[in-house]
Formats: structure tokens, sequence, C-alpha cells
């Protein structure tokens, strides 16, 4: 029995119907028993506002008027459904509260966002999805508009949130070439390990002004700078210059040694790469900074000699690559923030979902900068770049800043 206020709805289906989807399979069953269910209600809804079918009502206040079709939000799909009209004796039509709710049903826009982040392509969306025969709306163009609409909320989301009660162990910034521009992003590691994107900005270079740009908007969004952090940069002389302007000349800058790696091997033949590149690795994989340091210094001495380009590269801010050992970062929390890897995955997620579509829209710089935002905006960090921070290592950050 139904409670007073809470009406009840009984549901009869045909026997060989049910029959007919089982052998489809149960999903096809609930799927089917649904749509039966949301006619059903809406039926009850119209009975409510106008009556019986064929009773008079000398007080009524509203007719059926037919019905037209419609369509409800189901996995990600639009699936059709006919809905009843109801016209006020004014002849204004009323709407119905069920099919609203069913109308507006699941996020389309969130659903898709969140599929095609995973890797499913617009053109085998519908293909991937489809539950219902008669379900539409899974079209290429009609997939990629949802998710370039659920991008920009998010990128606007991203970009607009506050900042002021972020703690932060460690900010990385970091540039990467798209489309003859640079995409700068600052993301943050809170001091329980969680990451996001902070902040993006595009530019033809990346100069002292689209950088300083960046960090002022973090200012302006609560972000403080005055709170010892360890900053994790690309080697770009813009980047640091930016960050000693907004948390001062002795700011805690680690500069990214893969980056290091990567310029002091461009200044070597195939023929010498492997074991100068092997040298490099023995020599930040060290736990000790006074003994990387040391063989960081052997290793430039060597290359004065065979290659003086690739010495000045390894000695140019090589003491800043050495930051996360003179602080004593434990070795599995100094993997994350030795580089600037960890930004540099949210780039290469970018790239691979813009490579994948292949079309002049996406490969537009202003795609990519929402799509470099909705990375920021996932709910989960991807698995296996969750790191735990360590206390200790962030008040030997605060000691260094101090002194």
């Amino acid at each position: 029995m139904a409670a007073d206020g809470n009406p009840a709805v009984q549901m009869v289906l045909p026997m060989a119907e049910m029959v007919g989807w089982l052998r489809q399979g149960v999903g096809e069953l609930v799927r089917q028993a649904g749509l039966r269910l949301m006619d059903l209600l809406m039926q009850e809804e119209v009975r409510e506002l106008v009556g019986e079918r064929s009773q008079r009502q000398a007080e009524r206040k509203a007719n059926r008027w037919g019905s037209e079709r419609g369509y409800c939000v189901v996995m990600g799909q639009k699936v059709p459904v006919e809905r009843p009209r109801v016209r006020t004796t004014d002849d204004q039509e009323v709407r119905l509260g069920s099919y609203e709710l069913f109308h507006r049903g699941e996020p389309l826009t969130e659903t898709v966002w969140e599929k095609l982040m995973l890797g499913l392509s617009t053109r085998k969306y519908g293909q991937a999805v489809r539950q219902f025969t008669e379900a539409y709306g899974l079209e290429k163009s009609a997939i990629s508009e949802h998710f370039i609409e659920a991008s920009r909320e998010k990128l606007q989301g991203m970009m607009e949130r506050r900042l002021d009660k972020m703690r932060l162990c460690a900010l990385l910034i970091d540039a990467t070439p798209f489309e003859g521009q640079q995409m700068v992003a600052a993301l943050g590691i809170a001091q329980d390990g969680r990451k996001m994107i902070l902040g993006i900005r595009q530019g033809a270079t990346e100069n002292a002004t689209v950088v300083g740009e960046l960090l002022g908007d973090l200012v302006s969004r609560g972000l403080d700078f005055s709170e010892p952090k360890l900053y994790v940069l690309d080697g770009g002389k813009a980047l640091t210059a930016a960050v000693k302007k907004h948390a001062g000349e002795s700011a805690a800058i680690q500069r990214c040694q893969v980056h290091k790696r990567r310029n002091v091997l461009d200044h070597l033949t195939d023929e010498h790469k492997p074991a100068v590149a092997k040298r490099l690795h023995a020599a930040y994989a060290l736990e000790d900074y006074a003994a990387a340091k040391q063989a960081l210094n052997a290793l430039h001495r060597e290359l004065m000699d065979l290659n003086p380009s690739a010495a000045r590269s390894l000695g140019e801010g090589m003491e800043e690559t050495l930051t996360v050992h003179r602080l004593h970062v434990p070795m599995q929390l100094r993997k994350t923030l030795a580089s600037t890897n960890v930004i540099e995955s949210a780039f290469s997620i970018v790239e691979q979902v813009c490579k994948e579509r292949e079309t002049l829209a996406w490969r537009r710089p202003a795609r990519a900068l929402g799509r470099v935002g909705t990375i920021g905006c996932r709910k989960t960090v991807p698995q296996g770049y969750r790191t735990q921070t360590d206390s200790g290592a962030h008040q030997r950050i605060r000691s260094s800043d101090a002194a």
C-alpha cells in the first residue's frame, strides 16, 4: 500500500514480451521495462492533472492534447519516447514534471566527456555505448559538440577556481609546443598527494610575459607564494625569473632532471650518447647530495675535453637539478619531484586525444587549451601518479626558504 501523499503505480507486462526481451539478455528486459515504467509515470501524472478518460468533470482545468515525440537521456544516449501533452482550458501548455525529469536525466555532456577522456573516439562512440536500438544523437559531430561543451565548462570552472585554501608542497610549471604555439601549465601537488592543474596560458613562446601572467592569475585567485614550497621547472630562464619574482630569490627551485639529460645529449653524437646518458642517470640516482654532485662534476670535466657545448649545457643550472638531493627528499617521492614528468603526462593525454580526432577543429590551439583544462578537472588522479607527500621533506623546504 502507498503511504499518504505518496501514490503508488502498478505496471503489468505481458509475459510473452518479457520472454522475448529475456532472450536478448536481462539488460534488454531492464531497458524495455524502464521505458514502459516511464510511460506509465507520465500517464499517471496526466491522469492526476485532467482526471480519468471519458468522465465529465465540472471543474476541469486542463485537457489531454495528444502526444508528440520526445526523448530521455539514458547512459549517454538519447532514447525516443512519446510525450503526452496537456493544455489548460485557456489554451496554455502544461509541462509534465515526470517528462522533464526523464528528459534531463543523466548529464549527457558529462557522460560523453568521461568516455572520451578514457580514450573512446567520437567515431566509435555510438557503436560502443548504444544500448537501445532506436537511440539517436550518437553521430560523430554531435558527440564532438557535447565534448567541446563539457570541456569549455570544466575549463572555465578550473580557471576561476579559488586557491585560498590550497596547501601545496610543490608547484610544477612546464610548457609544450602545440601547432606553432606554447601551452604553459601550472600543476600543484597538495600535501595529501593530490595533483591538479591550477592554470594554463597560451602564447607564441615560453616568455616572461606569458609565465608572469600565469603566476599573476594564480596570485589573484588566492595562491600564497609566501608559503614555502618546491618549484619544479623545465629549466627555461623565463620560468625561473617569474617564480623568483613572486616567491623570492630564495625559492627552492628544482630544475627538471629529464630536461637536463635531454639538453646535454642533444649536443652529442650518437656514438657518445649512450655512455653519457648512463652516467647522468647513475649520478641523479644517487641518494646522497655530495655524491651526486661529485659524479656530475666529474662528468662535466670529461665533457669539457669531449664536447665543450655539452659540458656548458650540463654546468648551466646544475646545482638546481640537485635541489631534491640537497633537501633530502625520500627516494620514492624524489621520482615525482625531480622532473616535470607528472605535468607532461597531462600534455601527452591531450596530444593523444587530439591525434585521435584528426580534424582541423580539434587541432586548433583554443581547443587544445580546453583539452589540457579537462585533464586538470578529472575527479581522480591517473593510477600510478598518486604520491603521499613527506612531512619532513616539506619542513626542509620551509627551512631552505627561511635560510
